[in-house]
């Protein structure tokens, strides 16, 4: 059966952005008295800055900066990086595709609401999104699934048995599992293919022209 819904991640998925958002951690980390190398940082983009600090900071100093650590970081990636970013190609034709399909689109992001609404002016698909979620929406960013538990919300009266999620990163594909969601991998964000398919992805792509070009024979439309 199609899927009825195609709930897709934002970062290293639809947009060319996991370099940029690792760098604006780095220079944040920096501010702060921490000097964390980019191979150790880029790993970690795809979670929330919630799950990605306690990965480099002690509990007992993120209590003390981890807030105005990751409002430092947001505000930086909004002014130095986010002119930057650029969508991977075709990402429009791939979700005019979806629609054309008869099929609803949600987009379910760790960043924070406003990037969000960026983004989607940034990919040009604005008009085709019919619902989206974000870290604003969840008490816990990926990869636990409050992200998706809340698109799934959005998407009632579907159910997760008719929906499925496109993403990057091994945290989309452990957060969809845990909201019951199957995942089809995309590897523009620089994962490995190894390592999608060890995380549960049921199919895997270059990026969203690869997906657009099989869509017929892909799981969006089976």
């Amino acid at each position: 059966m199609k899927p009825k819904a195609v709930i897709f991640d934002i970062d290293g998925t639809l947009l060319d952005s996991v370099d940029l958002h690792a760098q604006a951690w780095i220079e944040a980390f920096e501010h702060f008295g921490y000097r964390i190398p980019f191979e150790k940082v880029r790993p970690q983009i795809g979670k929330g800055g919630d799950q990605l600090m306690p990965a480099f900071i002690s509990q007992e100093e993120l209590k003390k900066i981890g807030h105005d650590l990751e409002q430092y970081r947001g505000e930086l990636f909004k002014r130095k990086y986010l002119p930057e970013v650029r969508p991977f190609p075709r990402v429009r034709d791939l979700l005019l595709k979806i629609k054309e399909n008869g099929q609803r689109i949600a987009l379910a992001s760790s960043g924070k609401e406003d990037e969000v609404d960026e983004y989607k002016r940034i990919a040009h698909i604005d008009d085709l999104v019919d619902t989206d979620t974000s870290a604003d929406d969840a008490d816990r960013s990926k990869p636990a699934p409050d992200i998706f538990e809340a698109a799934i919300r959005r998407l009632t009266p579907l159910t997760p048995a008719e929906m499925i999620v496109v993403g990057d990163t091994v945290y989309d594909v452990e957060a969809a599992r845990k909201a019951r969601l199957h995942t089809v991998g995309l590897l523009c964000g620089g994962s490995s293919a190894d390592a999608l398919h060890r995380g549960g992805c049921v199919a895997i792509y270059a990026d969203c022209a690869a997906l657009f070009m099989k869509y017929e024979t892909s799981p969006l439309a089976h």
